[in-house]
């Protein structure tokens, strides 16, 4: 689990206003991309390795209309 206090996590632009269904990420750790639940930010964190998160969001950005 990532608990370091340190991170700065950022949510996505496109949360709304409702902060409903939206995950954070933080930037900073070598490697690897930190992912976790906006609504409950004191829990567990994926952590993922950046190559592996940077074409995720690529395939995201590559289905939008």
């Amino acid at each position: 689990m990532i608990n370091d206090h340190s991170l700065m996590w950022r949510k996505s632009s496109y949360s709304g206003a409702s902060n409903g269904d939206c995950i954070e990420v933080a930037d900073g750790l070598p490697n690897a991309v930190p992912v976790r639940d906006s609504k409950n930010p004191g829990g567990p964190a994926l952590v993922f390795p950046e190559r592996a998160w940077s074409a995720f969001v690529e395939g995201i950005k590559g289905s939008r209309p």
